[in-house]
């Protein structure tokens, strides 16, 4: 599957309808596809070589240049610092310590940061916040983790830190060089755009995107450097979930719920991805309006279809297939649904 150039079957797109009053309110579409690491795509619906931004879906492979080259060990990071750049965290106050222990160790600070800030994305952390007085900085950017990571690296390239988010700094060429082995892509000429904390994002088909996960998952055929690099990252997700968004996220809730069988990262505007190791698969999935509770809803119902929730107790489960709606005062008013 070289530079995006596998013709996917064009089967219909996955539905997530949302119901109320025994009716469809509301329909959502949605593209996925599963591959396998060598390469093979397993199953798909939908247009899966269109391309895609996968946003943050891709944090774990930018993180991947810096724990090969082995930053982890260099500065000491503990597995809790290592899963945070790779996540989309919440901005409570264990995201917050973890990333300014890292920045610490990098003999950095919050300043060196590009990413911008804003308000924890979790918004009762956003209250304390507020009822202390205080303003959010940059540590509570839900991509701060990564940031940290990416000035690890520049460290590790012995090159300035400054600008590290531009497309041409060599921080960003070591990742796009990563990651375009990973994915088996060519990112020269790729559509590409700041993403949401500044750093470069690009277009890619989901089936690529799938690859990158599938070989993160499974990475026999890789070199020993990054088997290792693959390994570390999945395992220090995997261990603390938490890290990799927080309370009440579906990125961490079903990770425990699976008991370290999968990764699981969202990006944003409906992207979602999945490293499965004892299958030696990944999926991948685009929600065509960019909702998120269309993309988790698609994701549990291909974790169910490829198998790996069958040891997980149905009445557990229950509560991520059908998604139960209600208002203010908590009475029942519909359903998010999915079926493959």
């Amino acid at each position: 599957m070289q530079h995006g150039t596998h013709s996917a079957s064009l089967s219909s797109p996955l539905s997530v309808k949302v119901m109320r009053g025994g009716i469809v309110e509301s329909e959502h579409n949605i593209k996925a596809v599963v591959v396998s690491s060598d390469g093979a795509v397993v199953e798909s619906w939908g247009d899966v070589d269109a391309l895609v931004y996968p946003r943050s879906a891709i944090k774990a492979m930018q993180a991947l240049a810096f724990i090969e080259m082995g930053g982890a060990e260099k500065f000491a990071f503990s597995d809790e610092e290592i899963a945070i750049c790779c996540a989309s965290h919440n901005g409570e106050p264990e995201h917050v310590a973890t990333v300014q222990s890292m920045l610490d160790k990098l003999t950095s600070s919050e300043t060196d940061f590009e990413c911008g800030c804003h308000w924890p994305m979790r918004v009762e952390s956003g209250y304390v916040l507020a009822g202390e007085g205080r303003k959010p900085n940059q540590l509570h950017n839900n991509c701060s983790g990564k940031h940290a990571g990416m000035l690890g690296l520049a460290k590790l390239l012995d090159v300035p830190s400054q600008g590290y988010i531009g497309i041409d700094h060599p921080v960003q060429q070591k990742i796009s060089d990563t990651m375009a082995q990973m994915c088996e892509y060519d990112y020269s000429t790729a559509p590409w755009s700041p993403d949401g904390c500044s750093a470069p994002t690009w277009a890619m088909p989901l089936t690529n995107l799938a690859l990158a996960f599938a070989k993160f998952a499974s990475p026999e055929g890789l070199s020993a450097e990054r088997q290792q690099a693959c390994k570390t990252l999945y395992d220090a997700v995997v261990k603390h979930p938490f890290m990799v968004a927080g309370t009440e996220r579906y990125c961490t809730d079903m990770m425990r719920v699976l008991q370290q069988r999968v990764f699981l990262k969202v990006g944003a505007e409906g992207v979602y991805i999945a490293a499965i190791p004892e299958l030696k698969l990944a999926i991948a999935l685009k929600c065509d309006d960019g909702a998120v509770r269309a993309a988790e809803s698609v994701m549990t119902a291909l974790l169910d279809h490829v198998g790996i929730t069958s040891f997980v107790a149905d009445d557990i489960m229950q509560g991520y297939r059908s998604v139960t709606l209600k208002n203010w005062e908590k009475r029942t008013t519909g359903a998010i649904v999915c079926q493959i």
